[in-house]
Formats: C-alpha cells, sequence, structure tokens
C-alpha cells in the first residue's frame, strides 16, 4: 500500500466519499487517511469541504433510519479539525464553468469550492475531478496502488 503524501501546509479538501471512508472506516481508505486526521488535529493542515458534503453523507443514515451513523457524520463535519465551506456566488459560478467541462453539478460545486478556497490537495475516489487542471487532485485509489 503507498503512502498519503500530504503538504506541509494549507487546506486540504475532501469530497464526500473521502468522509465516508474515515467515518464508516472502510479499508484500506480508513487507514490510508490517518496521517491527514493527524496532522489536522496537531494543526499542521485544515480540512475543508462543500457544506454539500453535509447533504451527501447524511442522505444515506437518513434514508435508513440510522441514527447512529447520522450521528457520527454530524460529529466529523462540525469537529474542530473540519470547516464546512458555503457556497457563495462566486463558487457558483466556478461550478458553472467546471460544469462546461463535462463535470456533474455535484462535482463541479466540489472543485469549484476547493478552486475558490485555494486547496493545496483535493482527496477524492473519482478520476473526473483530474480534468480540472488547477486543482491538485490525489485520486485515493491510485495513490494507494502506488
Amino acid at each position: 500500500m503507498g503512502r498519503l503524501s500530504l503538504p506541509s501546509a494549507g487546506e486540504v479538501y475532501v469530497d464526500a466519499n473521502t468522509v465516508i471512508y474515515a467515518v464508516e472506516k472502510i479499508e484500506p481508505y480508513a487507514s490510508f487517511l490517518n496521517p491527514l486526521w493527524s496532522a489536522a488535529g496537531s494543526g499542521q493542515l485544515s480540512i475543508i469541504t462543500s457544506e454539500l458534503t453535509l447533504l451527501e453523507t447524511l442522505t444515506k443514515p437518513l434514508r435508513d433510519g440510522n441514527q447512529a451513523l447520522e450521528q457520527l457524520f454530524r460529529a466529523f463535519l462540525t469537529s474542530r479539525e473540519v470547516t464546512l465551506k458555503p457556497a457563495a456566488l462566486v463558487t457558483w459560478e466556478q461550478a458553472a464553468r467546471l460544469r462546461a467541462l463535462g463535470l456533474k453539478t455535484p462535482d463541479a460545486l466540489h472543485a469549484a469550492t476547493g478552486l475558490v478556497e485555494g486547496c493545496v490537495l483535493f482527496l477524492t475516489n473519482d478520476r473526473a475531478f483530474q480534468r480540472v487542471t488547477d486543482l491538485p487532485v490525489t485520486v485515493l485509489s491510485d495513490a494507494i496502488a502506488i
């Protein structure tokens, strides 16, 4: 298994699947992401994500009536290590430009948030984000395979 390469400082964007892997402890991703959570806990890095991640991660627990999992996601996304970023007008405009590249609307909003916030790393398991050339994307499955 590869090792997660982290920047020395800055904001790291995590998309919904990255949060799901961590909260639901889905391997091999959960263990692979541990250095990120440690770095955030020590203040070396900041973790950001769009408020859209709240919607995406709560949908299944709410549908299934799984209150325990719902609370785990809420606790994670409101922890001191994670900052939920709202989508301001500039973010929506950037998302529209990314939709023009062929990204789906949710992906465009995630990527736009990362770009607008100036993230130094964007963690995902979706290769579609690699189309955004200015986004410092790491695809988890590729990084693990290294």
